[in-house]
């Protein structure tokens, strides 16, 4: 034992391993720099994915059908990729168990609550029966493929304009 203990003592002393942890430490730096690039790729393509199936999915959640053809409901301009994991805004919809959210942007955004779904008004739990047209609510939860949310939670907040610091003046 005694003689293992002196060769490894030896090692480290010696110039090659001032090498060989120079090479491990690059190695691992190198490692670490890849589990983060893939955990950005990962988020990045979760959020495009979502944005996609919202996309293909639009005249099923937010057109009606006029005359053997789709009629958007409301205006989609300027858009970007929509939030995958949440909406804040006006209830504009109400057809249980889905609601669709007027987003800040003005994106419609189809939101479905489950059994699992808290519904939370002040610091009462409530149940969605209870939610009406125009509760400023804040949502979130997960996408589907259909590109509508799942809610894990809905927050019923004072509308944005009864906040001071959401006061435009």
């Amino acid at each position: 034992m005694e003689k293992i203990r002196n060769k490894f003592k030896g090692f480290l002393e010696s110039r090659k391993s001032i090498g060989s942890a120079s090479f491990i430490m690059t190695v691992g730096f190198v490692l670490v720099a890849m589990i983060i690039f893939q955990a950005g790729v990962f988020v990045g393509f979760h959020k495009a994915n979502y944005g996609r199936n919202w996309n293909n999915h639009y005249y099923e959640n937010f057109a009606q059908k006029q005359g053997g053809q789709f009629m958007p409901r409301k205006e989609m301009m300027g858009l970007g990729l929509p939030n995958p994991h949440g909406a804040n805004g006006k209830i504009i919809k109400i057809e249980l168990p889905i609601i669709i959210v007027a987003d800040k942007d003005n994106t419609e955004k189809v939101v479905i609550i489950g059994d699992d779904t808290k519904i939370i008004k002040q610091k009462t739990e409530i149940s969605s029966t209870e939610l009406d047209l125009d509760d400023f609510v804040v949502i979130i939860g997960n996408p589907n493929d259909q590109g509508q949310i799942k809610a894990k939670l809905i927050r019923l907040l004072p509308y944005p304009g009864e906040i001071p610091m959401f006061d435009k003046h």
